[in-house]
This record gives C-alpha cells, sequence and structure tokens, in this order.
C-alpha cells in the first residue's frame, strides 16, 4: 500500500489541457491560422513552453500572443477548468486513511487556487509549485525534497502523472510511477497505468 501520493495537476488532477488549446486556438484563429485543437493539446502536454516555442518556430507568433495567451487563460481557466471525474472521492479517500497527497506541477499558484474552487486543498498535505524554483521535470530535485522533508520511505510513495517526464521524474527519485491515459495509452517508464480513477483504488 502506497502511503505518499504525488499528483501532477495538469491532465492529471485537472482535465485543463481542452480549455488552454480552445484559448491558443482562438487566438490562432484571429491571426488567421487554423490550427486543429489535438495538435495544441499534443504540444501543451509536452509543456507550457515547449507549445509556446513550437508555434512560434511554426507561426511567427510574437510576445503580444504569448502575452494575450496568458492573460486569456487566467480569465478562462478559472471559471472552465475541473477536476476530472472521481479525483474529489480518491483523494478524500486517500486522506481519510492517514495517508497523504502531495501536488507537484509546473504551473503558479493557480494550480492550488482551482483546488481550493473545488475544495480539495484540505486533502493535501504539501504543494510544489512554479513557485518554489525547482528545475523541471523530468528533474527529480522536487520529489527528492518532499521526501526528505515529509520522512517519505521511497517504497512507500508513488507519483502520478499524464507525461512521461512525470513518470521519468518519479523514477530517477526512486519511487514508483502511474501513468494515466484516458484512452488506455502504456508508458515504458511506469509501473502502473489507469484510464480512470476508479482503478486507482486497486493500486493505492
Amino acid at each position: 500500500m502506497y502511503k505518499h501520493i504525488i499528483w501532477d495537476f495538469d491532465g492529471t488532477l485537472f482535465d485543463t489541457y481542452p480549455v488552454m488549446a480552445k484559448i491558443f486556438q482562438e487566438l490562432l484563429q484571429e491571426r488567421g491560422i487554423e490550427e486543429p485543437v489535438e495538435n495544441i493539446v499534443k504540444q501543451l502536454k509536452v509543456s507550457m513552453s515547449a507549445a509556446l516555442n513550437y508555434f512560434e518556430k511554426k507561426y511567427q507568433i510574437d510576445e503580444e500572443f504569448k502575452a494575450s495567451y496568458q492573460a486569456r487563460r487566467k480569465e478562462v481557466e478559472a471559471d472552465s477548468s475541473k477536476p476530472f471525474a472521481g479525483i474529489a472521492e480518491v483523494c478524500k479517500y486517500i486522506h481519510s486513511t492517514d495517508r497523504k497527497n502531495y501536488l507537484y506541477t509546473h504551473r503558479g499558484e493557480s494550480s492550488i487556487m482551482l483546488l481550493e474552487k473545488f475544495g480539495l486543498d484540505g486533502y493535501f498535505s504539501d504543494f510544489i509549485t512554479s513557485q518554489n524554483g525547482f528545475e523541471r521535470k523530468p528533474s527529480p530535485a522536487a520529489i527528492q525534497y518532499l521526501i526528505e522533508k515529509h520522512g517519505i520511505v521511497s517504497a512507500e510513495a508513488i507519483m502520478i502523472g499524464d507525461r512521461d517526464l512525470d513518470l521519468i521524474a518519479a523514477k530517477k527519485a526512486g519511487i514508483d510511477a502511474c501513468f494515466f491515459d484516458e484512452l488506455g495509452a502504456a508508458s515504458d517508464h511506469s509501473d502502473h497505468a489507469i484510464k480512470d480513477f476508479q482503478q486507482l483504488y486497486a493500486i493505492v
């Protein structure tokens, strides 16, 4: 049984990619550019900076576009982003059985604000966001920090994420990794794979 569950945010706890991609697509359309939302999601799943760099090379988007995207995302995201089905229940279950949830995301304080909005923050024992200044995943530095800070036994910890970089960070830190993909895809870097959060009860 895992006693310490470390969660990624975008694409794992919260279904934010469709919202972010739609905003990105609309801004491109305002500039006369048509790009399938699926392609935008694919780039965003690598990282926000990777997506911006990719489309900067492809369409020469400028700093004004980037600033507009960040501003509009902040406006829309708080109202449109929601946790995946089953997240509230599984986080509550872990918390109620005297185990610990932790957040580890490249996102800033907006992640904690969204957790608070849906009443999930109380189920979490610690939060690692961009504000902490750790090297980005797949660096294991932030996970190692959590292990040391909370006296976590590595064999009792698992990281749940939707990208290989989440899983690689976990393995580098010496803990298990669980890959979440709604379509049931697998990853060579994970110890477990799920496509809905009901499956998580058999793991944690």
